[in-house]
Protein backbone atom coordinates (compact mmCIF):
# COMPACT_ATOMS: atom_id res chain seq x y z
CA UNK A 1 0.00 0.00 0.00
CA UNK A 2 1.65 3.54 -0.89
CA UNK A 3 0.54 6.79 0.57
CA UNK A 4 0.62 9.77 -1.23
CA UNK A 5 2.70 12.82 -0.65
CA UNK A 6 -0.03 14.32 1.34
CA UNK A 7 -0.31 11.39 3.74
CA UNK A 8 3.57 11.45 4.25
CA UNK A 9 4.66 13.13 7.63
CA UNK A 10 6.34 16.73 6.48
CA UNK A 11 9.70 16.07 7.01
CA UNK A 12 9.39 13.16 3.76
CA UNK A 13 7.34 15.70 1.65
CA UNK A 14 9.50 18.74 2.56
CA UNK A 15 11.70 20.69 -0.06
CA UNK A 16 15.62 21.01 -0.37
CA UNK A 17 15.36 24.74 -0.06
CA UNK A 18 16.59 24.46 3.75
CA UNK A 19 19.61 22.60 1.99
CA UNK A 20 20.57 25.56 0.33
CA UNK A 21 22.02 29.17 1.42
CA UNK A 22 19.94 32.46 0.61
CA UNK A 23 22.39 32.99 -2.17
CA UNK A 24 21.81 29.40 -3.70
CA UNK A 25 24.77 27.83 -1.88
CA UNK A 26 24.41 24.13 -0.35
CA UNK A 27 25.15 24.39 2.90
CA UNK A 28 26.67 20.50 2.59
CA UNK A 29 25.81 16.97 0.93
CA UNK A 30 23.42 15.16 3.04
CA UNK A 31 24.83 12.17 4.59
CA UNK A 32 21.38 10.10 4.82
CA UNK A 33 20.58 8.30 1.55
CA UNK A 34 16.80 9.86 1.21
CA UNK A 35 17.75 13.07 2.16
CA UNK A 36 20.57 12.95 -0.42
CA UNK A 37 18.45 11.67 -3.09
CA UNK A 38 16.00 14.42 -2.87
CA UNK A 39 18.79 16.62 -3.58
CA UNK A 40 20.13 14.97 -6.29
CA UNK A 41 16.86 14.83 -8.13
CA UNK A 42 16.61 18.58 -7.25
CA UNK A 43 19.75 19.20 -8.86
CA UNK A 44 19.29 17.10 -12.19
CA UNK A 45 16.04 18.75 -12.76
CA UNK A 46 17.21 22.12 -12.05
CA UNK A 47 20.95 22.33 -13.66
CA UNK A 48 20.85 19.69 -16.32
CA UNK A 49 18.60 19.50 -19.31
CA UNK A 50 16.73 16.48 -21.08
CA UNK A 51 18.33 14.96 -24.60
CA UNK A 52 21.40 17.16 -24.34
CA UNK A 53 25.58 15.56 -24.06
CA UNK A 54 27.50 17.87 -21.49
CA UNK A 55 31.54 17.13 -21.46
CA UNK A 56 32.93 16.83 -18.05
CA UNK A 57 34.44 20.44 -17.41
CA UNK A 58 30.89 21.39 -18.34
CA UNK A 59 29.00 19.20 -15.81
CA UNK A 60 31.80 20.27 -12.63
CA UNK A 61 30.78 24.40 -13.79
CA UNK A 62 27.54 23.70 -13.53
CA UNK A 63 27.81 21.59 -9.97
CA UNK A 64 30.11 24.30 -8.70
CA UNK A 65 27.40 27.09 -8.81
CA UNK A 66 25.53 25.09 -6.02
CA UNK A 67 28.99 23.47 -3.95
CA UNK A 68 32.51 23.63 -4.41
CA UNK A 69 33.26 19.38 -3.83
CA UNK A 70 31.68 19.05 -7.43
CA UNK A 71 33.47 15.32 -7.94
CA UNK A 72 31.01 14.10 -5.00
CA UNK A 73 28.29 15.61 -6.33
CA UNK A 74 28.73 13.99 -10.00
CA UNK A 75 29.80 10.78 -8.64
CA UNK A 76 26.82 10.68 -6.61
CA UNK A 77 24.79 11.65 -9.48
CA UNK A 78 26.18 9.01 -11.57
CA UNK A 79 25.77 6.14 -9.00
CA UNK A 80 22.14 7.31 -8.35
CA UNK A 81 20.97 7.03 -11.96
CA UNK A 82 20.58 10.29 -12.43
CA UNK A 83 23.36 11.32 -15.23
CA UNK A 84 24.89 8.73 -17.09
CA UNK A 85 28.33 8.83 -17.90
CA UNK A 86 30.45 7.46 -21.59
CA UNK A 87 32.95 4.42 -20.60
CA UNK A 88 35.78 6.86 -20.59
CA UNK A 89 34.39 9.30 -18.12
CA UNK A 90 34.06 12.38 -20.48
CA UNK A 91 30.65 12.76 -21.18
CA UNK A 92 27.27 13.28 -19.06
CA UNK A 93 23.81 13.03 -20.03
CA UNK A 94 20.75 13.26 -18.04
CA UNK A 95 18.92 10.14 -17.57
CA UNK A 96 15.16 10.29 -18.32
CA UNK A 97 13.78 7.05 -17.45
CA UNK A 98 11.16 7.13 -14.47
CA UNK A 99 12.14 5.45 -11.58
Amino acid sequence: MSQSSTELPPRARRGVSDLFTAGGRLTTIPRKAARREQLLAHLTETLFAVDRDYAEPEVNELLLTVHEDCAALRRYLVIAGHLSRTRDGSGYRRVTTTR
